[in-house]
This record gives structure tokens, sequence and C-alpha cells, in this order.
């Protein structure tokens, strides 16, 4: 089976790190094993505070909920299928950009979170660290 450990996390999150160095802002990077774990987390200089905890949210929604976070905001909006799911989960649960789940074998075995900027630039980030994953540039055990 596949997991992400800490060799792993850092390549990802080095991939992450250059987007948003690419993009000219500063990040924070979260990466969790398939229970939602962390197993890193990465502030750049100047990061938002705020974002320490939001970034981490991200990854384990996208683990718990098997979805990019992106995916999730249509339908949480009042009148939705999914209003009120950012209220349950102790309030875990982050319904906007910026966390992707990481598939190995058709399995969620992970997923990454990034939060600092805009919705966009947090997506294009997180893009950074699956691309990286997806074309085998991190071992992976």
């Amino acid at each position: 089976m596949t997991k992400i450990n800490l060799e792993v996390a850092k390549k990802l999150i080095e991939s992450a790190e250059q987007e948003s160095k690419n993009l000219g802002v500063n990040m924070v990077i979260s990466v969790v094993d398939q229970g939602g774990n962390l197993i890193a987390k990465h502030r750049m200089d100047d990061a938002w505070i705020a974002s320490i905890e939001i970034s981490q949210n991200k990854a384990w929604t996208s683990v718990a909920l098997k979805a990019p976070t992106a995916n999730l905001a249509d339908a949480t909006v009042p009148n939705a299928e999914l209003y009120g799911l950012t209220t349950t989960n102790s309030g875990k649960i982050v319904v906007f950009g910026g966390g992707i789940p990481l598939v190995a074998d058709g399995k969620v075995v992970g997923a990454v979170g990034v939060s600092g900027s805009s919705v966009p630039n947090d997506v294009k980030v997180a893009e950074a660290a699956v691309r990286a994953f997806e074309n085998n540039k991190v071992p992976v055990r």
C-alpha cells in the first residue's frame, strides 16, 4: 500500500513552495496521510498565521471527503444539498479551494492543503504538489 511519509511530504512541500514563490506569495502548506493525520506543515516566512490551521483543515477535509475542497463550495451554500456541512466535525471542514487529495492506485492515500493567498492561488500551489506526486517526482512507499 502507498503511504505518505515525511520524506514524501517534504518533496510535496518543496514543489508547492516553488510554485508559491513563482506567484510571489507566502503560503502555509500541510500534508496529511490517509487518516487525515498531519505528516508535515511548512509556513513560509511572513505567511498568514490564520493559514496554519486553515491549510491543515483543507488537507483533512480532502481526505475525509475524498474530494478537492474547491468541489464543495456550491454544495454548501444555503438551500444546497450539503448546507451546514461546515458546522460538522468540530468545524474542521473547509469548503473553498486549496485542499486536494493524493490518489494512488485509485485510493486516497493523503492530501495537501494550502492557504495564504487568494483561492485560485491556493489551488495552483496545491496542484503543484499533486503534480509532483502524480509525476512520480517523489518516492512513495
